[in-house]
């Protein structure tokens, strides 16, 4: 064995990182993918139609403030479910349950993520900051959800709605009704895919008494009801793009985004949730980052200026 392989086999039983590491591997900071390209879509929306530029520190501080909020959401779940984590086996490895992360600094860096949200609101203007309370409540009410309703999701759809309403009042101070329409549409096709992501876990909620609407009225209800909202979901989008007078461009990533909601439900079925995964990360995943491509194009070419 040489020097090196010999002092890897001999880390076995020692952490992989630090805290820090760790911490973000908690939050899975990765998957702010799903959130940010909307609110990035409802900020440079909010800049066209105001005067056709980008304000790059703007959309940074947004940036920062959707990454602040997320990351205290995730990190106030994994706090708030750690005991029920602890009994699923599907999530009895997350850091929280193995230890790998304390629940000291877990909240240390909860606490650390709020603020930072806060702190971007207040440079952005004085809505933003007065509303950040509005925006941080269904984060923190939601992990509690699935404790006293069978719709939690609803709740999860709630809270992601308000990242684009946010990203454009961020951008003009001001309430948007078009903001609220891509906020509807985003927080009903997340809580549509937590439905399908719920399927995974019936056995374990039903024992545990975990409430959600696959664990209330089944896998196949729960996917039925998911393909409602992608439907609804797609109108609301349609909806926004009518409203915010959509070019070409855009109009050809909501094509796409139908598209990929009929592969996202072909693949999942009752009997079968092999692909799962698939579904939700992979899918989801392309949703977000395509649309935004699609509306930025959309936006570039008809006139956005950098």
């Amino acid at each position: 064995m040489t020097d090196a392989r010999a002092a890897a086999a001999d880390t076995t039983g020692m952490p992989e990182s630090g805290p820090v590491r760790a911490f973000l591997r908690l939050v899975m900071i990765e998957h702010s993918v799903f959130a940010l390209p909307f609110a990035y879509i409802a900020a440079l929306s909010a800049m066209f139609l105001a005067d056709g530029t980008v304000h790059w520190w703007t959309l940074f501080l947004v940036t920062v403030a959707m990454v602040g909020l997320r990351t205290f959401a995730m990190a106030a779940n994994r706090i708030i479910d750690r005991e029920i984590d602890a009994r699923n086996p599907r999530t009895a490895g997350r850091e929280l349950v193995t230890g790998a992360v304390s629940v000291r600094t877990a909240w240390i860096g909860a606490l650390i993520a709020l603020v930072v949200f806060l702190g971007a609101c207040a440079l952005l203007n004085p809505l933003c900051l007065m509303l950040a309370p509005v925006a941080v409540g269904p984060m923190v009410v939601y992990p509690y959800g699935k404790r006293f309703t069978d719709y939690p999701h609803a709740i999860l759809g709630l809270a992601q709605a308000m990242g684009p309403i946010g990203a454009w009042i961020a951008v003009t101070g001001s309430w948007s009704w078009e903001a609220v329409i891509l906020g509807l549409a985003v927080g009903i096709w997340i809580g549509g895919f937590d439905l399908i992501f719920g399927c995974q876990d019936v056995a374990a909620d039903r024992a545990e008494g975990v409430r959600s609407v696959p664990a209330r009225f089944g896998i196949a209800a729960a996917l039925y009801g998911a393909r409602g909202a992608h439907a609804v979901a797609l109108a609301m989008l349609v909806w926004f793009a009518l409203v915010t007078g959509a070019g070409a461009f855009l109009w050809a990533g909501l094509t796409v985004v139908a598209a990929a909601f009929v592969y996202e439900h072909a693949i999942v079925k009752p009997g079968d949730l092999s692909r799962l995964n698939r579904a939700f990360f992979t899918v989801n995943g392309f949703v977000g980052i395509s649309l935004f491509g699609f509306a930025l194009l959309d936006l570039l070419v008809r006139g956005l200026s950098a």
